[in-house]
């Protein structure tokens, strides 16, 4: 448990509560200056500036990405010079707390006037970047702002906000320890995000391999099936070798396409993502999609019909419907040979690595973010297809797979939720005075010596 300085009183800020005795609380315009530097319309247009936006700074690490460009291109907005120790606060929407410090910038970094860029002056620079990105300074700032669909503040009041101000030596010991301390619990995030993404590396390889070689020998032999099977050339480049036992058919033997139109525009509107297959439209409030006042005119699908949106078929938008429902007039629906094909299997054998490469390989466009794949290119493509009862057993184990990667995935999105949770509350206690970092920062310096 970390320890309390000896005394306190009352900083009369409710969001800093009680502070070490010793130390002062003031405005932040009075140890600090707003906006220093600001280009002109008159500036260089050949001059070569670093810009950044507010969808450059994520609100933990701070500044992600840089616009290099020259002035005469960049963006109106691009006005605010930042130099190295400055932190710069969003004013414009600021419920996305994008706040960063600016440390070793390059030359000519330029920030949007939707910055307030804070210069220290009686503030130790590192202290006074964890103090702007404390959560109670941090939630101030947005409380404070106005307006509903873009809220925001003017950087004026930003600087009559009261922060902490440390002897300068502690401001140091903040500062150091903030650094440590920060950067270790980065770190554990770091390495469940890494999970994460070698979670979702996995589930996807092994789903693309099952879908064109079968089921791993120990899976094929718990499901009573031949654990290492004859393979033999598929004929079909992107698909490579399939079992032997496996048919490789034309979809033209496999699918009809289904263009029956909604009279009426009754039904349950389908959307279909690269991400999660086909899925209620209601279920994704905050895509940000074209909505028709009238659904006349629709495609209609049924349950087990295989959706494909034309567009992003290169992405891997396809997958099987689970219900009847409605379907933009610029997608395509395909029925298939249930005889044949288990729509449960379809549905991953056409959202996966191998079949995407397939329909990229149909479609049709001048540039790749133009493709289409149109029903003569998809019917002229080829399906792996095994036996109805391995269908079966591919189902249940990429179901099973799921379930343990989800399973996993989400105890590393609980555990890096804690993490975040966790430096919030470090970063609050350590600039307000709530926990006495002085012993550690002495046992780092003389760890380091």
């Amino acid at each position: 448990m970390k320890r309390r300085y000896p005394s306190y009183c009352d900083s009369a800020v409710n969001w800093l509560g009680d502070v070490p005795s010793h130390w002062d609380v003031t405005r932040l315009k009075f140890v600090a200056s707003t906006n220093d530097e600001v280009l002109s319309e008159n500036e260089d247009p050949l001059r070569t500036i670093e810009y950044v936006d507010i969808s450059s700074v994520d609100s933990t690490t701070g500044i992600v990405k840089t616009q290099k460009m020259v002035f005469e291109d960049a963006p109106s907005r691009a006005r605010r010079l930042v130099r190295d120790g400055d932190t710069i606060v969003s004013t414009v929407r600021t419920y996305l707390r994008a706040i960063a410090p600016v440390n070793d910038p390059p030359t000519d970094m330029v920030v949007s006037t939707g910055f307030a860029v804070i210069r220290p002056r009686a503030l130790e620079r590192g202290f006074a970047s964890w103090a702007l990105q404390e959560h109670g300074f941090v939630e101030e700032i947005v409380a404070r702002s106005t307006g509903v669909g873009y809220p925001a503040i003017n950087s004026s009041e930003i600087g009559v906000l009261p922060v902490p101000m440390p002897p300068v030596r502690e401001q140091h010991d903040v500062a150091d320890y903030l650094d440590r301390e920060t950067a270790r619990i980065d770190s554990l995030i770091a390495k469940q995000q890494k999970l994460i993404e070698r979670l979702d590396e996995y589930r996807t390889a092994l789903i693309a391999r099952t879908v064109t070689q079968g089921l791993p020998s120990e899976a094929a032999k718990a499901a009573g099936l031949d654990p290492s099977p004859r393979m033999k050339p598929s004929g079909v480049e992107w698909l490579g070798e399939v079992p032997a036992h496996w048919q490789v058919v034309d979809n033209r033997r496999l699918f009809r396409e289904r263009d029956q139109r909604s009279d009426d525009g009754d039904g349950e509107l389908l959307t279909v993502s690269h991400l999660t297959g086909v899925t209620r439209r209601s279920e994704k409030p905050d895509v940000g999609m074209f909505m028709a006042e009238s659904l006349e005119g629709y495609k209609c699908c049924q349950a087990g019909d295989l959706v494909i949106n034309t567009m992003w078929a290169w992405m891997g938008a396809a997958g099987t419907t689970t219900e009847a429902g409605l379907i933009s007039p610029s997608y395509n629906i395909y029925t298939p040979d249930t005889d044949r094909l288990l729509p449960e299997f379809l549905d991953r054998a056409y959202r996966s690595r191998r079949y995407v490469l397939g329909m990229t390989s149909e479609s049709r466009g001048i540039w790749s973010s133009r493709l289409r794949l149109y029903p003569q290119q998809f019917m002229s493509l080829q399906t792996a297809v095994p036996p109805l009862p391995e269908q079966v057993a591919i189902v249940a184990y990429i179901e099973s797979v799921e379930v343990r990667s989800s399973r996993l995935a989400a105890s590393a999105h609980e555990a890096i939720e804690r993490l975040h949770e966790y430096r919030t509350a470090l970063i609050s206690a350590a600039v307000t005075g709530k926990i006495d970092v002085r012993d550690a920062a002495t046992a780092a310096s003389e760890a380091a010596a």
